[in-house]
């Protein structure tokens, strides 16, 4: 009875992400090019030794069609050949020029102080945002700001299409797409301009200017360590619409290139998601119960003579693994994650809790050589 009990709950804290996932997922599609003339956009990138991606990056946004562009990147106080590196693209193509950071200001997140710089420094009214290990496939662009110009909102966000390096990588990024169609309500996201359904990928964030000057963009969330929640929130804050399309086609993303590159960068942003300490004992019940323990229900109701149990069991299962297969086929995303989907599951709940313990012991977090306590750079 037990066991049956609590195949049931598996069920349903599997089923309700399932079946949210299956309606974004139709509802979460690749944006088509306008037919007619587009405005210019600012492809702005933000970059801190990054020379190991930085000359692919700028090699995909040169290739960008259908719209006039211009490419922008700030080194921030880079110690190694990247602003060399975009020095020599800007000398072969005017469309590409190189900015220098000015020093970071107390209470600074460095990406967050690159990107409101970046702002200043566009000359187009449409801001793309793009991470300095993103590369645009060629019509990346123009699809994307064909989405805004169609849905007529002032900030829209994609994930785009992840490459893996390791083993880590392979089973935690593609959960990027689980949680964020698993658990957001994209019609009411649509619908309202409530802030707590508001939602970005900060790989990849195209803006207008008028919004980003009503918010005050980047400035206005200067101390977080993830502008893909924040900033959509802060546009919902002022009454303006976000939304999300599916950047699959749209752009290729790098994230890490090392088992421990993986775990620090995850868990930088853990505690502003679901490892926030609001949400961080619901989520790990909710995770559990609904993607890591079904397999272990079903195994164990093998053992016994429980028809019924077994049923609900698999259901369970079949519901755990449903928005991984459908990710795995749409997004092009790791096999192996697939198969390993609940020690995926597991092993980014260590990542949140490690986050919320480092949080409560007023550790930093480590990104790009910098140091920051909720935000705030220490070092």
């Amino acid at each position: 009875m037990l066991l049956f009990l609590l195949s049931l709950a598996s069920l349903f804290l599997a089923g309700g992400p399932a079946l949210m996932f299956v309606i974004n997922w139709m509802r979460y599609r690749t944006p088509s090019l306008a037919t007619e003339p587009l405005p210019p956009v600012s492809i702005l990138i933000p970059a801190r030794n990054e020379e190991r991606s930085i000359g692919r990056v700028l090699e995909s946004a040169l290739q960008t069609k259908g719209i006039e562009f211009e490419v922008v990147v700030l080194d921030d106080a880079s110690t190694d050949r990247t602003a060399e590196i975009v020095r020599e693209f800007s000398q072969q193509d005017p469309r590409v020029r190189l900015e220098s950071a000015p020093p970071l200001p107390s209470g600074w997140c460095g990406k967050q102080h690159a990107c409101w710089a970046l702002s200043q420094r566009a000359r187009y009214d449409l801001f793309l945002f793009i991470d300095a290990d993103v590369s645009l496939e060629p019509t990346g662009a123009a699809r994307t700001v064909s989405f805004l110009q169609q849905t007529q909102v002032d900030l829209v966000s994609g994930v785009p299409r992840q490459e893996f390096s390791g083993f880590l990588d392979r089973l935690l990024i593609p959960l990027i797409h689980f949680v964020l169609l698993g658990f957001l309500p994209m019609g009411r996201m649509r619908k309202t301009t409530d802030p707590a359904v508001g939602a970005a990928c900060g790989q990849l964030i195209l803006s207008t200017r008028s919004g980003y000057e009503k918010t005050s963009g980047h400035e206005q969330v200067k101390q977080s360590l993830h502008d893909g929640l924040e900033l959509p929130r802060l546009y919902r804050r002022h009454g303006l619409r976000t939304d999300l399309f599916d950047a699959t086609s749209t752009a290729v993303c790098r994230m890490y290139h090392s088992e421990y590159e993986t775990w620090k960068g995850l868990e930088k942003n853990a505690t502003a998601g679901l490892g926030s300490p609001a949400l961080i004992v619901p989520t790990t019940i909710i995770l559990s119960m609904g993607q890591i323990l079904p397999l272990l229900w079903v195994i164990l109701a093998m053992q016994c003579d429980c028809t019924w149990t077994l049923v609900v069991a698999a259901a369970s299962l079949f519901c755990a693994w449903l928005p991984r297969t459908l990710a795995l086929v749409s997004y092009r995303q790791s096999l192996l994650g697939w198969v390993l989907h609940p020690l995926s599951v597991l092993i980014f709940l260590a990542i949140q809790w490690s986050a919320m313990v480092r949080k409560l012991r007023g550790l930093p977090s480590v990104w790009k050589s910098r140091d920051y306590v909720q935000g705030a750079m220490v070092k």
